[in-house]
């Protein structure tokens, strides 16, 4: 039954994220990532200058609301946003989207991409490589 529940609700998520978030929708989610909680005016201190008008960042994470990324608790009329997907769940559906558009579902291609254009660094490889050689012995 759990399992269940936790196939329908991953389903829902993939299709709620189908639409990836604006760039500024993004830069909500990670405030409300790092804050777990918060009203408009503690993600307002946290955006960087030129800092949005309170209603504009009100619309905005309505929009994530609306999405299914973020919810509320109501406290009278003001409402305690956080967010319902997890960073770690996001980050999932954008790189396998990422991987599948440009990448043909290869790590291989993926990482050579970074290599042959010398944007890893030896020590970034070496620890890639340790990273699979963990998972492999898992």
């Amino acid at each position: 039954m759990i399992t269940k529940i936790l196939v329908i609700c991953l389903f829902e998520l993939k299709e709620t994220l189908m639409e990836k978030l604006t760039n500024k929708e993004e830069e909500i989610m990670h405030i409300l990532w790092k804050l777990q909680k918060g009203f408009i005016n503690d993600i307002l201190a946290e955006m960087p200058e030129p800092k949005p008008h309170y209603n504009t960042l009100s619309t905005l994470v309505r929009i994530l609301e609306e999405k299914g990324v973020v919810a509320y608790h109501a406290f009278g009329k003001s409402h305690q946003y956080y967010p319902v997907v997890t960073m770690e769940a996001y980050r999932s559906m954008f790189m396998e989207e990422t991987m599948q558009k440009y990448f043909d579902n290869s790590f291989s291609n993926l990482v050579n991409f970074f290599v042959k254009d010398k944007q890893v660094s030896q020590k970034e490889l070496n620890e890639i490589l340790s990273i699979i050689e963990k998972n492999k012995q898992v």
